[in-house]
């Protein structure tokens, strides 16, 4: 008797693949897409764009507009809420940054920051007082890893079999970044970054704009993110930068326990960072 036969899983996963590849296509360069368009684009027929679209329509990920056309949907703005309510890098670092904030000077922004794929993201910024020219670290926005404090920091502390495939596919343009033409020099500079605990750049994001950088890690001491101060470059004056360095420092370890204290009791963390007048 001929055994019943099922489903195959990869069948299931490319369906899945293709879903997300569907979902990927909406960005703010191209934020509208039509069924026909993304069916060419992804190499399908109509009819299985299609479907993905009634799928994640129906899912709330994406939405009709006008036309033919469809966008981003609701369902997006519900899981940024409860991002904004429940991660907890965020819940631990916003008293700290609303705490660090007062120390910083005029046209000062503090940025908190995470890295996602071979990019890092900021998740969360606090402005300080007096006029503020925007900075290129905005909400959302994928920045690149070999540039700025706020990435650099973070590539300092990632495990060495990433470190060693990053060098591999993107050697030009971790030479640009000055970070080495080999991946000895490579290691060595970030190595040095790993000692001092902090990162200092200067105009390599925003012309004008000096970033200073320490990273956040888990209990298992893996890199979560990164906590920066970018300072209006003429304010930044070694004096300065050697108060805001060490400011920056225990603010990251601060979040730390924020995060190690909520995940203890559940509970959204209410950390203070405490600085010695």
């Amino acid at each position: 008797m001929p055994r019943p036969t099922h489903s195959a899983p990869v069948e299931t996963a490319s369906s899945g693949d293709r879903l997300l590849a569907v979902l990927a296509l909406f960005t703010v360069e191209q934020p509208e897409w039509t069924v026909e368009a993304a069916a060419l684009k992804l190499h399908v027929s109509a009819t299985t764009a299609y479907r993905y679209f009634k799928r994640l329509t129906k899912a709330g990920l994406i939405t009709p507009v006008s036309g033919a056309g469809y966008m981003l949907g609701p369902a997006i703005i519900q899981m940024d809420r409860q991002i904004q309510i429940c991660d907890p890098m965020l819940n631990a670092a916003r008293p700290v940054m609303l705490d660090l904030v007062q120390y910083a000077a005029a046209g000062s922004t503090i940025l908190l920051c995470r890295q996602f794929h071979d990019r890092v993201m900021c998740v969360h910024q606090v402005m300080g007082r007096g006029p503020q020219e925007p900075v290129a670290y905005e909400r959302g926005r994928l920045m690149p890893l070999f540039r700025g404090a706020t990435s650099k920091i973070i590539l300092a502390h990632l495990a060495t079999r990433t470190l060693k495939t990053l060098f591999a596919r993107e050697a030009a343009d971790i030479a640009a970044a000055g970070l080495g033409t080999t991946w000895d020099d490579f290691r060595h500079s970030l190595a040095g970054l790993r000692r001092a605990g902090v990162c200092v750049t200067r105009g390599e994001i925003d012309p004008g704009r000096v970033g200073i950088a320490a990273p956040i890690f888990d209990r298992e001491h893996a890199i979560l993110g990164s906590l920066s101060f970018v300072l209006p470059k003429a304010y930044a004056e070694e004096t300065l930068i050697g108060r805001v360095a060490p400011l920056t420092i225990a603010g990251a370890r601060e979040i730390e326990r924020g995060i190690n204290s909520a995940a203890a009791s559940n509970q959204p963390s209410s950390a203070r960072i405490k600085i010695a007048t």
